[in-house]
């Protein structure tokens, strides 16, 4: 009998992309578990960029379908995706500057709770309703941004950046999350606070991390997928990757694998 951890919440089945004669990604078969804290490593021009894109909609496959709780979203918006629990962080910020965290996340989770767009001003507390005022200072003291809430998004250090956006990411209560290099650009000194953060993220909340940090990957995963030239090399835990010769080959810094174990 299956438990809740093995059911697939979020599947690719035989996923080709082409781009002219190029093959970005190759019958590429993943499955995330319920609760699962699954990486996707590869180096450089692996694919996984395309197959992050593939899952969110912003690209359509070739060939192949992509399930959510057992239902195929292949020709689903990244819009209806989101809203079917399949959420993103980016690489790249994709923030409001001129907005303050208070702002922002105030207005994520009045859309997310079919509220429009309500404003959060320290005058419009009453308006705002209950339950938008708890879940945005949940989400504030949950992601460390309680002490520049009221600070615009353009004056926050990267790191502080990287957190909001993880909020909102949340706010939108995801069944699925896809991480997408979130210690990317952020200083030394900031570094701990996000991975704690990430570490605590809550674990109904299944996660897909996309990391070239080996640190955080090991740390955080119980299980590891490698992709190389758009395809799949081998799969298993964090144990079994960092011993694999085939996964020690493909990376030119061998140390970077061979260094860690996970614990």
């Amino acid at each position: 009998m299956n438990t809740t951890k093995d059911l697939n919440v979020l599947s690719a089945v035989g996923l080709v992309k082409t781009f002219g004669g190029i093959k970005a990604t190759q019958n590429v078969n993943l499955d995330i578990k319920a609760g699962a804290r699954h990486a996707l490593i590869g180096p450089n021009g692996a694919g996984k960029t395309t197959l992050i894109n593939l899952l969110t909609g912003v690209l359509k496959p070739t060939s192949g379908k992509i399930e959510l709780l057992g239902e195929d979203i292949s020709d689903l918006s990244p819009h209806l995706r989101v809203k079917r629990g399949l959420v993103r962080t980016f690489q790249i910020n994709q923030l409001f500057d001129s907005l303050t965290p208070l702002e922002t996340l105030s207005i994520v989770v009045s859309q997310h709770l079919g509220q429009g767009g309500v404003w959060y001003r320290p005058l419009g507390l009453g308006r705002a309703g209950k339950p938008i005022v708890e879940r945005v200072s949940q989400l504030l003291e949950q992601f460390r941004l309680t002490d520049v809430m009221n600070v615009q998004t353009s004056h926050m250090s990267y790191g502080r950046r990287r957190l909001l956006e993880m909020a909102i990411a949340l706010a939108c209560e995801p069944k699925v999350l896809l991480l997408d290099e979130p210690v990317a650009g952020v200083p030394t000194g900031e570094r701990d606070e996000l991975l704690a953060t990430v570490a605590a993220l809550p674990e109904d909340v299944s996660i897909l991390l996309i990391e070239h940090d080996m640190d955080l990957v090991f740390n955080f995963a119980n299980k590891m997928t490698v992709l190389v030239n758009g395809a799949v090399l081998t799969e298993g835990t964090p144990e079994q990757i960092a011993n694999d010769q085939q996964v020690k080959a493909v990376y030119l810094g061998q140390t970077e694998i061979e260094g860690h174990t996970h614990a």
